[in-house]
């Protein structure tokens, strides 16, 4: 017998009629909001919870060998109803495995034997290889373990670990070796599985294209390097006065209460010497609080920029921006800079959230990649670019760090998001990205692998999951902006990030977030943009000339909306620009009548612009 209260059922009843007009709600996600952990208003749920791991980490790295050793152990919190036979532990670093799937090639020198587990304990208990009792099996890039004794809801359970696993010789899948004697290390330690409300256990595989889905935690991470080398890492460095010389100690006290931009360590200082301790091995100590990943650099040749700021106007808290890069990277000179003004710009002005970290470090590898208070980042060509490259990665710390976003399912809720939201400060620094954006949506939009962002991320690979995770919800999100405009934008956005900062927002609690706002049913701009295929396209299909005033239609022939420009054009070159926001097709309507009084004789009609994703522009031109 169902007991739940009938004004639940009643409204789930509606939602359920209202969806099967609009947008459609999987069976797993309404079965939440019938659990009370999900809601109709775009907030938790009542009974909403997720569970919480913290971690104490004692690694060592031997550059000579490229060998990563550790020992970890973990204290996990069940704060589920549900009582937990097994628990999944992350081998992401398996995806090197011989044998292992990948979604794309790797170099034959990056395959290993994946990681060795040298340990597995649950509290006290061995837990060995095998189907047993208190045993383990591997699949894919996941562990799972069979527990000695059923985790009840509520109670916690302590693991240890001992494992191994060799840094891959060159630039791998987001980490890897750079130069000669500079590594980034990420996805680098047993991590717990993510149980939640949607899914249970996150037991998708990493193949490389889908990223990562964690918990929040607490780190204390030591990390031994031999005593010529330099770490920096996720959070606050505990024990700089035990690993480098006074001097830039000094330096780095200067730096991180200043707004310019400090050389820690150059060309000179590697030239005379004396910049770390010498004492054979150095033990760098880190610590970060309710973050969901952690991730390092190491380097002897490295040069360091440090600067800082104030995010918050309301407080005096002060965030470290950092830049560790290769001396011969041209661009990142400016990369400190880049990162401080890209941070300002994210805490001030879009989303105009105060970045929550207390610092944030740059670090020059391969390619671009995000982890809490640290991103690796290739070398560009020119300023713009590396601004555009640095703003995008730093975006990240909102989602899906401050938001706890499942990258594995939905790409979109932060890839999107880092496309749009750094738009204006990328066109400041010189940059182009919503005609980018735009022009690589249009390429695509309409076509067989255009594949809904809706389609969970790890299902899609290619070009598809790279217009589906990046290229069209940054432009859907540009738009919604648009028509909603900036402040009201920034309400409902806000609204959305307050209600799920620190926990495991899925799509439909961000469309109903923004709907609880704005105040309207937005199913019309969802299910085209997000969960449909099909292409936008405007075109002109009808003007005629009464009374001095042109009537025009406008023919919405794709199925996704975009807003309608129009630019009436003179004979003697002049303009009359109209421009209409993209909630002139909320009706359903397939044609839109306008009425243009330019004050002059019109000879051409232009529809659209750059800024606008249209994907055929034959029928975009009348002449008169």
């Amino acid at each position: 017998m169902n007991n739940k209260p009938l004004s639940l059922v009643l409204i789930l009843l509606l939602v359920s009629a209202a969806a099967a007009q609009s947008v459609y709600y999987p069976r797993n996600y309404m079965d939440a909001v019938k659990n009370g952990t999900r809601s109709l208003t775009g907030t938790p749920g009542p009974d909403y919870w997720q569970n919480s791991s913290d971690y104490m980490i004692r690694a060592e790295f031997d550059p000579a060998t490229r060998l990563l050793s550790g020992e970890l152990w973990l204290d996990y919190k069940n704060n589920s109803p549900d009582s937990l036979r097994i628990v999944v532990l992350k081998l992401k670093q398996d995806i090197y495995r011989k044998g292992n799937t990948r979604d794309f090639e790797i170099s034959p020198v990056a395959v290993h034997d994946g990681v060795e587990i040298k340990k597995l304990s649950v509290n006290g208990t061995a837990i060995d290889k095998g189907r047993g009792k208190s045993s383990f099996r591997r699949a894919g890039t996941n562990l799972i373990a069979l527990l000695p004794e059923t985790l009840p809801a509520g109670g916690s359970i302590n693991i240890e670990a001992e494992w191994s696993f060799t840094v891959p010789k060159e630039s791998g899948i987001r980490m890897g070796s750079y130069k000669d004697s500079s590594y980034f290390i990420s996805y680098w330690f047993p991590q717990m599985a993510v149980y939640d409300d949607i899914d249970g256990w996150d037991m998708i595989d990493y193949k490389g294209h889908t990223e990562t889905y964690n918990d929040f935690s607490d780190y204390d991470v030591e990390i031994t390097v031999p005593d010529d080398f330099i770490v920096w890492g996720t959070g606050l460095l505990q024990n700089a006065d035990e690993v480098l010389e006074s001097k830039f100690v000094d330096r780095m006290k200067v730096a991180s209460v200043s707004d310019t931009v400090i050389r820690i360590i150059a060309k000179e200082d590697y030239e005379s010497g004396g910049i770390t301790k010498r004492n054979g091995k150095n033990r760098w100590k880190f610590k970060a609080e309710h973050v969901p990943d952690f991730a390092f650099g190491t380097s002897n040749s490295y040069y360091w920029d440090m600067t800082s700021l104030k995010p918050d106007k309301s407080d005096d808290r002060i965030a470290i921006v950092s830049a560790a890069y290769n001396p011969e990277s041209k661009d990142f000179y400016e990369v400190a800079e880049i990162a401080q003004k890209s941070i300002e710009f994210l805490s001030k002005e879009m989303p105009g959230v105060p970045y929550p970290y207390p610092s944030m470090t740059v670090f020059n590898g391969s390619g671009g990649m995000e982890y809490p208070m640290i991103i690796n980042d290739g070398s560009t060509q020119n300023r713009s670019r590396a601004a555009g490259l640095t703003s995008h990665e730093i975006t990240h710390t909102y989602f899906p760090f401050y938001m706890g976003i499942n990258e594995r399912k939905y790409a979109w809720m932060d890839e999107g998001w880092a496309v749009m939201l750094p738009f204006e400060y990328q066109i400041r620094e010189g940059g182009s990205p919503i005609e980018n954006n735009i022009s690589g949506y249009e390429e695509f939009a309409g076509s067989e692998e255009d594949t809904p962002p809706i389609i969970p991320s790890y299902l899609v690979t290619g070009k598809s999951y790279r217009n589906a995770s990046y290229s069209r919800p940054g432009v859907a999100y540009r738009l919604l902006h648009d028509m909603m405009g900036e402040e009201k934008f920034k309400d409902c956005l806000h609204f959305y990030m307050k209600s799920w900062n620190g926990k495991h927002p899925v799509p439909y609690d961000f469309f109903f977030s923004f709907e609880k706002v704005y105040g309207e049913d937005l199913g019309w701009f969802w299910k085209p943009w997000f969960l449909e295929q099909g292409y936008p396209d405007l075109g002109i299909k009808n003007s005629e000339y009464i009374d001095g005033k042109y009537n025009v239609e406008i023919e919405k022939i794709g199925n996704v909306p975009v807003p309608v420009k129009l630019t009436a054009v003179a004979a003697d070159g002049s303009e009359k620009v109209i421009l209409l926001p993209v909630s002139v097709w909320a009706n359903g309507n397939s044609i839109y009548k306008l009425t243009i009084d330019p004050g002059f004789k019109i000879v051409k009609l232009i529809l659209g612009s750059g800024q606008i994703p249209d994907s055929f522009d034959k029928n975009n031109i009348l002449e008169m």
